[in-house]
């Protein structure tokens, strides 16, 4: 299974969130510190779940690393969190 999808699969099932964006990056880090030649070493997530309600943007972050830990220790080098919203958040962000 390619990192990308071990990432998806935990967050879909620790978060059970309402969207998910997963963005590989890989490719603008090429001869970076940490970059793998074969991609999949630099991501940038967005991420909309009811689990996030009452928690805050550390706590939420927090969240997301915890299901990625093995993940983070092994091959991904740099995780880019951009959106942690509840529904009713992006809900709000859309509106106005």
């Amino acid at each position: 299974m390619i990192v990308r999808d071990k990432m998806e699969r935990k967050l879909k099932e620790g978060l059970a969130p309402t969207r998910l964006d997963i963005y590989d990056e890989s490719n603008r880090h090429i001869g970076h510190a940490g970059a793998h030649p074969e991609g999949e070493s630099h991501f940038r997530m967005e991420i909309v779940s009811p689990a996030f309600a009452g928690k805050s943007r550390v706590a939420r972050q927090r969240m997301v690393y915890d299901l990625l830990s093995e993940e983070l220790s092994e091959r991904v080098h740099a995780l880019s969190l951009t959106a942690l919203l509840t529904p009713d958040e992006e809900a709000a962000a859309r509106a106005g």
